[in-house]
């Protein structure tokens, strides 16, 4: 294998990895055909973790739009040599979004019967809660004060207007800097370095504001009668945490298929600073988001734990806080824990199990209310997803001509990296 003086370096994605992430892409699509085919509550199961994963596979490649950008601003030399590999994250973001875009027109589209207070109702698979014929409408039976004083934000077309526009623009700024990137090691000089800082400056401004609706949005008008204004930024530390756990994986896996020798203890020590300070952030605005609403103790608001306080979710509901904050706590606070690669991959293993566990506690409740265990559904399409991930973003590393950006103007600083 070359060494690291090599910057001619490129990934091939060949053998284990890509035949293991077909073969997981097969076993999600069985899970999903399963899912529709078995019919009844199994569709609804169906559709909740396709929304899941769906979301899920979007914020972890909007993560790596985000940790470029950030990385850009700060003009931080310690990640230049290794940004290859958020960028490909954010080169497979616009796959992600139609596929989650395609995921909630069919939710929204396809449509059944259920029986709500002694009567039947025609309701969409997902957006039930407002996005049910009637809902609006004071002549109707089904009429809800709530929903029809938000109707000026959920209701279809602004929802997708929304979905859509953001989309369009986290997928276009990440494109766009991976595109600077690889352009600079053919052109030299500062001018795509500069065009990078300019495009990560308006979109961390575009991001910082915009993510919180995304959030809101996609999954928490799931229960359209509830709120929370810190529902945003708890979904955006779930979000950074997971992006930098398979950053942090996917480096790992390199290093131990050859590449990237340039690398070396104190970059992986780096990463998981980040890892912990943001899983202590994310555990942050969880109690916060869950103390205040106890505290308080307002109808409204407690509702949404009082779901997940039923004996069916109590048990997940505190696993989550322990996977993601004690795991971490426990495991990464001292400095030589992150330097350890196998530490630090097992605790990031850890941590995307963990913040799939709290995706699903943000969205199984409120689409499919009380229900038993793990099914079918739960874990072929997670396999399905992390197939479709792999196959995406690795497919998207092997197109750069190098697994390094050779001119960037901080890589000697980078590769001399030292704590």
């Amino acid at each position: 294998m070359k060494t690291h003086n090599n910057f001619d370096e490129r990934f091939e994605f060949t053998g284990n990895a890509k035949t293991y992430s077909l073969v997981a892409i097969v076993i999600g699509v069985i899970a999903i055909a399963f899912g529709f085919i078995a019919g009844g509550d199994h569709i609804q199961r169906a559709y909740s973790n396709l929304l899941l994963m769906g979301y899920f596979f979007v914020c972890v490649c909007t993560a790596g739009v985000f940790f470029s950008a950030y990385n850009y601003v700060a003009q931080a030399g310690w990640s230049a040599s290794l940004i290859r590999v958020p960028q490909a994250f954010a080169k497979a973001l616009p796959i992600a979004s139609v596929i989650l875009v395609l995921i909630i027109t069919a939710g929204l589209l396809h449509t059944h019967t259920i029986e709500e207070h002694g009567k039947q109702e025609v309701v969409p698979y997902l957006y039930a809660h407002w996005a049910a014929h009637g809902l609006t409408d004071p002549s109707a039976e089904n009429y809800d004060a709530i929903i029809a004083g938000k109707k000026g934000f959920l209701n279809i077309p602004f929802f997708f207007g929304v979905l859509v526009v953001l989309l369009s623009a986290y997928s276009f700024f990440g494109v766009k800097m991976a595109q600077f990137s690889e352009a600079e090691d053919s052109e030299g000089g500062m001018i795509n370095y500069d065009r990078n800082f300019k495009y990560s400056c308006i979109f961390l401004v575009i991001f910082g504001f915009t993510f919180p609706i995304f959030a809101f949005g996609v999954i928490m008008s799931l229960e359209a009668h509830w709120f929370s204004t810190m529902f945003g930024w708890y979904n955006l530390a779930a979000m950074h945490v997971s992006g930098l756990a398979i950053i942090a994986l996917v480096i790992i896996y390199l290093q131990r298929r050859g590449y990237m020798t340039w690398l070396n203890e104190n970059h992986l020590h780096d990463l998981g600073k980040l890892i912990f300070g943001f899983s202590i952030f994310w555990t942050y605005v969880w109690f916060a988001q869950f103390f205040l609403t106890w505290y308080a103790n307002m109808p409204e608001e407690s509702v949404y734990f009082y779901k997940r306080w039923e004996p069916e979710y109590k048990w997940w509901f505190w696993l989550n806080i322990v996977i993601n904050f004690v795991a971490p706590l426990l495991l990464l606070m001292s400095r030589d824990a992150k330097r350890l690669s196998n530490r630090v991959m097992w605790v990031c293993i850890l941590l995307i199990a963990g913040h799939w566990l709290d995706y699903y506690l943000m969205i199984m409740p409120g689409t499919l209310g009380i229900q038993r265990g793990f099914g079918v559904e739960e874990i072929g399409i997670f396999l399905g997803f992390a197939g479709l991930f792999t196959f995406t973003v690795l497919t998207k590393l092997s197109k750069a001509q190098s697994l390094i950006p050779k001119k960037h103007p901080f890589l000697q600083e980078s590769l001399h990296h030292h704590r």
